[in-house]
Parts: structure tokens; C-alpha cells; sequence
């Protein structure tokens, strides 16, 4: 059975980008707007293998979104990339701080995000 990945950007070029790239590989993919709306596709499903998310959003951000899912012993151990234009040392340790096992910055390469992927799913 293949991974499941989310992909949370309000961007449709980038979810349409990263679902392209994680499809090709085999991945099947959930796509979010944002973090509120990947909170409420998360809870209605069974399970899910990895997220990738970005931090600027609207309705909810990528460092609350995280939070809230850190929050749920379900998804305690979900790991998550975050995939943002945001390259500052404070963004990253931020993102890291709220729980994210990666911090990648925009345009990534695709054979580096399946890399990360692939070690992240182990």
C-alpha cells in the first residue's frame, strides 16, 4: 500500500507542484488550503503518513497548524516538513520548535524533497 501524504499551501501552483512530484514517485496525496482545512480533512480520515507544509497561510498558519496537530497523540509522531519562502534562522528554529521534523525553503528541489520524504518515512 502506497504512503499518504498532505500537502498544506495556499497556493494551488505549489500543491499542484508537490502533488506532481509525490505522485510520480507512488505517494497518494491529500491536498489542504491551509492549516484549518487540513486539520478537518486529517480527523475525517483514517491516517496519515507525512505532511508538508507551509508557514504563511490564511485562517490558520503553518506553526499553529503543527501545534495543534502535535497536540493529538494520533499525530504525535506524523512527520512534517515545512515548505516555506521563509529562510530566516528564526523561522527555521521556530518551525522546528513547534514540532516539525524538517524545515526546507522554497523552490526545492524535487529529488531533495523525495529524499527527505523517503528518510522521513523511513
Amino acid at each position: 500500500m502506497s504512503k499518504h501524504i498532505m500537502i498544506v499551501d495556499d497556493s494551488k501552483t505549489v500543491r499542484n507542484l508537490i502533488s506532481f512530484i509525490v505522485k510520480k514517485e507512488g505517494f497518494h496525496v491529500t491536498k489542504a488550503e491551509d492549516g484549518l482545512d487540513a486539520l478537518e480533512k486529517i480527523y475525517s480520515m483514517p491516517g496519515i503518513d507525512l505532511i508538508i507544509t507551509d508557514i504563511n497561510m490564511p485562517r490558520m498558519d503553518g506553526f499553529t497548524f503543527i501545534k495543534n496537530l502535535r497536540e493529538q497523540e494520533k499525530f504525535r509522531d506524523t512527520p512534517v516538513i515545512i515548505l516555506s519562502t521563509e529562510g530566516q534562522e528564526k523561522d527555521i528554529q521556530l518551525g522546528l520548535d513547534f514540532g516539525a521534523n524538517l524545515y526546507m525553503v522554497k523552490p526545492a528541489q524535487p529529488d531533495s524533497l523525495l529524499k527527505n520524504i523517503r528518510m522521513l518515512l523511513g
